[in-house]
């Protein structure tokens, strides 16, 4: 593997990673002890990267578009009018959708981070990241992508990305988080799975019509970042120091307190 300027590795790794030694079955005590540790020693290490980057916004999206796509340069343009708004853009540190918001950010002169994964295949960070981390196990990572961010904004996807919908869904749902704006964007593209979760899910009972009533759907930059701005600085908070195009010193936004910016329903 190679080691990035943060001190990160990444690079090709054993299928499995982390997690397949854990998830093998029954161990000695002492082995999951030390395997505890190490993910104890994972949470610190992202605590420590992350305190300081300012109130965020994370954008999750397939690592598998290219700079010539639509869906790429839709997330380059809501990552600039983020950025502009005077949050720091978040990702998963990698390619595609992860790199277009993040490239985005640092055209407004915003600020850009990135919580990476060790994956079987290589997966560098993105050369528009202020700053990153590289998580060994996929559900540190997730706890970092919620932790530090006011609203979640998805893009198009595959398997993680419909993960990363779900999960944010279901913290939300069940008021383990706060009622963060989750936005959808790319109508074309989600409105099957919208569809689904209303005539499916709600006709089955499964969930409440109030559940789907939550997400966000859109195809503008300027409308999904409008409810992100107003849900963060009327509900919780935040104070936010804009980025314009017109030469002044960005200031780092500032950051509410943990009571004022209701991080945590519990």
């Amino acid at each position: 593997m190679k080691r990035d300027p943060n001190g990160s590795y990444w690079g090709k790794t054993p299928s499995g990673g982390a997690d397949l030694p854990f998830l093998e079955g029954p161990r000695g005590r002492l082995r999951d002890l030390g395997w505890a540790i190490r993910v104890f020693g994972e949470f610190v290490h992202g605590f420590r990267a992350l305190s300081f980057v300012g109130p965020c916004v994370t954008v999750f999206g397939s690592a598998r578009f290219k700079e010539d796509h639509p869906y790429y340069r839709l997330a380059r343009e809501v990552g600039c009018r983020l950025a502009q708004a005077g949050f720091t853009v978040m990702t998963g540190g990698g390619p595609g959708i992860m790199e277009a918001a993040n490239r985005g950010a640092k055209d407004a002169g915003g600020r850009s981070v990135g919580c990476n994964i060790v994956l079987p295949f290589e997966q560098k960070p993105n050369p528009y990241l202020d700053k990153w981390v590289t998580f060994p196990h996929f559900f540190v990572r997730k706890v970092m992508l919620v932790k530090y961010s006011y609203a979640f904004i998805v893009l198009p996807g595959g398997f993680g990305t419909m993960d990363e919908i779900y999960e944010a869904a279901t913290l939300i749902q069940t008021g383990k988080i706060q009622d963060f704006p989750l936005v959808l964007m790319g109508l074309d593209y989600w409105r099957p799975l919208v569809d689904f979760m209303r005539e499916g899910m709600v006709g089955a009972g499964t969930i409440d019509a109030a559940d789907v009533e939550r997400l966000v759907l859109t195809d503008s930059p300027d409308a999904a970042v409008e409810t992100v701005r107003r849900v963060a600085t009327d509900k919780f908070g935040v104070k936010l120091v804009p980025k314009w195009f017109l030469g002044e010193k960005r200031e780092t936004p500032a950051v509410p307190t943990p009571t004022a910016a209701g991080r945590s329903a519990t």
